[in-house]
């Protein structure tokens, strides 16, 4: 995609929020501070929930830390010492002298230790938490149970069910229940109206239809469409969103992490390998693929050098998320270089 995603641009306030009872919820968790388990389907919009609530709260973005659960539970020892949110937590002393298990509770510890920048307490966001281990699922209870004062806990999650009782019993929930068509229809309606792009109401029906209640993926199909066709019409969705596959959606991907929007630049991958079924070697070679459209030959003789270590890591490692993150986040760094 050209520019900038369109999910990132008109991230949706409270009141925008297409589904009457989490706003509803949200409101009262603003007048209300409380931990939050945020729970409901893909592309139902429970990130962009949160950040609503956020900004809504916080005078300060940097009040709002979002940690991916499978990123941060699942990075290597050195991989947490080297982020820029955790470094500074970190020593090579207790890197070397302590288990996985031990730094990462350390980090999840000090990040909820440290004053908010301003006002009177800061959000944590635990995002993708279905897959977070019950260890870890212990270590975050009592850190909840320690920081309550300072720090705001928020997990997103599409299975609460996986959540420990105690951490349940902790937080208030917030459904999120996929929006229905006519919602999405009227999201749809706002953004092409903000963006001065051409629609008509079969148009905006088609791309909402074809989402399948996935509101974040109707508005990326919408950005698409207009962006090739110049406008939001049925036959040029239909145009469109007939020729969308995989391709299309390793664009998005790219697009996503060099943009350093690495949130949606993951959800993507993982519709890719969990929900499409895509194994990590066949996106590293759709990612080889694209970038051929993409890139110059410096560009893309150092992308193929990237690669060339991540598709040892996939034959050697158990974690095909894991190693196609690396190179989205290399991606994103700058690592492949600029033309």
């Amino acid at each position: 995609m050209e520019g900038p995603l369109w999910t990132e641009r008109h991230q949706p306030d409270i009141a925008d929020l297409p589904q009457e009872g989490v706003r509803e919820n949200l409101r009262r968790a603003v007048q209300e501070p409380m931990n939050l388990v945020v729970h409901g389907p893909k592309g139902a919009g429970k990130t962009a929930a949160v950040r609503a609530l956020a900004r809504e709260t916080h005078d300060n973005e940097a009040d709002l830390i979002e940690l991916n659960v499978a990123d941060f539970f699942e990075s290597t020892k050195k991989e947490l010492e080297e982020d820029d949110r955790f470094g500074r937590f970190i020593s090579t002393k207790r890197r070397r002298e302590s288990s996985k298990a031990d730094l990462v509770n350390h980090v999840l510890k000090e990040s909820a230790s440290y004053a908010p920048v301003a006002g009177e307490y800061k959000t944590i966001l635990l995002d993708n938490a279905e897959g977070m281990r019950e260890d870890f699922q212990q270590a975050l209870r009592r850190v909840m149970e320690q920081y309550y004062e300072a720090t705001q806990f928020v997990i997103a999650t599409r299975q609460p069910s996986a959540l420990i009782p105690p951490i349940r019993s902790r937080c208030f929930p917030v459904p999120v229940r996929a929006p229905a068509q006519a919602e999405v229809v009227g999201v749809l309606e706002s953004i092409a109206e903000a963006e001065e792009a051409d629609y008509d109401e079969d148009g905006l029906a088609y791309v909402a239809e074809a989402a399948e209640g996935d509101l974040r993926r109707a508005v990326l199909n919408a950005q698409t469409t207009y962006e090739q066709e110049g406008e939001i019409t049925m036959q040029a969705a239909y145009e469109t969103l007939q020729s969308v596959g995989v391709d299309e959606r390793v664009g998005e991907m790219l697009a996503a992490a060099e943009a350093g929007e690495f949130t949606d630049a993951r959800s993507t991958l993982d519709d890719l390998l969990v929900d499409e079924g895509y194994s990590g070697n066949e996106v590293l070679e759709d990612v080889l693929t694209v970038a051929r459209s993409r890139y110059g030959e410096s560009r893309l003789a150092r992308l193929h050098r990237l690669a060339g270590g991540i598709d040892m890591d996939l034959h050697e490692g158990t974690n095909d998320r894991l190693h196609i993150s690396h190179l989205l986040a290399e991606l994103g760094e700058g690592a492949v270089g600029r033309e």
